[in-house]
């Protein structure tokens, strides 16, 4: 018998009309990348390094960072709104 793996895909369906047409960043060049940390330990490191990377390597004009409260609650609205205004890219992660 051969083993199975199962793959689970945590994104969200995409609503019809966004799924006819998709977004696509035209490279990182210029733009403005957004973080968004969870609060798990870590995270903030990860971070600080790819952003790094982002910017001396790929052209990244500059890295934004909010940070939740805690993992288990939804970033404040003024943190998104934030983010939102600012960066082109938002990366939302986990770190332990």
């Amino acid at each position: 018998m051969t083993p199975q793996t199962l793959i689970l895909d945590p994104t969200a369906p995409l609503p019809h009309a966004a799924a006819s047409q998709p977004w696509k960043l035209d490279g990182l060049q210029g733009k403005v990348v957004g973080f968004i940390d969870n609060a798990k330990p870590n995270f903030n490191h990860l971070v600080d390094a790819l952003a790094n990377v982002l910017v001396a390597e790929h052209g990244v004009a500059r890295v934004v960072k909010e940070r939740k409260r805690s993992a288990s609650v939804p970033a404040d609205k003024s943190a998104l709104e934030t983010i939102v205004a600012e960066a082109d890219l938002v990366i939302t992660g986990s770190g332990d």
